[in-house]
């Protein structure tokens, strides 16, 4: 039986407790949230930061506090911690997140239209994250949402600024981006390098069935409250455990089981401590 990395997106930048009551915002919410997740099979936790009213930031003493508490709620788990942060943040706050020194954080190529706003990713200072993020040993997981991102996100990998074995998620149904086509998704498959551990991210009601073929073309998977805030129609889900138990019963139907922390530290060459860079 082959291995899979599964991946928790606890939060998310956009979705609020009105939407769904179970989104954690706060540190300790977060946390709790983090340790269901990884009970239920996630070796990864993918973190959005939120004030103390539920709105995105990019503030380094909330990713510190968010860090420290998800290493003692759950030590054992990846932290991954998005600099994606939220379409309202500057960019020049989202390169700060780097310095709470999680295991991983995102890496975004490109600036795109994301839904009715701006997605901005300005390749300079793109580029300065990507430096920052290896001098700190920080593992980065590009995010492709859309074919001509890849091209950037190899373009980093011949300048040096990424190193092998590249993480990578293919982000599948946000309007501006790419839509959720198994087709698109074969393409961007085909043309990775060798090696490359990948995973594919269906937004909304694109969830499940792009999460599941990926599953069954060999790559990893993510899902959670940030990627979908129902377990099926008309039934919200409850926690991100719930929806990480339901992927893992997937991934087991296809003969494949969640990897362990230590399987994934190995695969992805990350810090000998999870939890944080070294």
């Amino acid at each position: 039986m082959s291995t899979v990395i599964i991946t928790a997106a606890l939060t998310g930048p956009i979705a609020t407790k009105d939407d769904n009551p179970a989104l954690p915002t706060s540190p300790e919410e977060i946390a709790v949230s983090a340790k269901g997740a990884y009970e239920a099979g996630a070796a990864i936790v993918h973190v959005h930061l939120r004030d103390a009213q539920g709105r995105p930031t990019a503030h380094l003493d909330v990713a510190r506090r968010v860090v420290e508490a998800i290493g003692e709620a759950c030590p054992e788990v990846i932290i991954q911690l998005s600099t994606g942060a939220g379409l309202e943040v500057p960019y020049e706050d989202r390169m700060k997140i780097a310095e709470a020194r999680p295991a991983m954080a995102t890496l975004n190529p490109c600036t795109m239209t994301f839904g009715t706003g701006e997605f901005r990713n300005p390749p300079h200072q793109m580029r300065t994250l990507a430096a920052r993020m290896m001098e700190l040993g920080i593992k980065p997981e590009l995010e492709i949402y859309d074919t001509g991102h890849l091209e950037m996100g190899l373009a980093l990998l011949h300048e040096g600024l990424l190193a092998e074995p590249l993480q990578v998620s293919f982000v599948m149904g946000v309007r501006g981006g790419m839509p959720a086509d198994p087709a698109l998704l074969s393409y961007l498959v085909a043309h990775l390098p060798s090696g490359t551990n990948w995973q594919v991210i269906g937004v909304g009601k694109a969830n499940l069935p792009m999460t599941s073929i990926g599953l069954a073309m060999g790559g990893n998977a993510r899902t959670g409250l940030e990627d979908t805030l129902m377990l099926e129609k008309g039934r919200p889900a409850t926690s991100n455990a719930e929806l990480v138990a339901r992927l893992v019963g997937v991934a087991r139907m296809l003969q494949r089981e969640p990897a362990t922390v230590a399987e994934v530290v190995d695969i992805l060459k990350l810090p000998s401590t999870p939890g944080r860079a070294g």
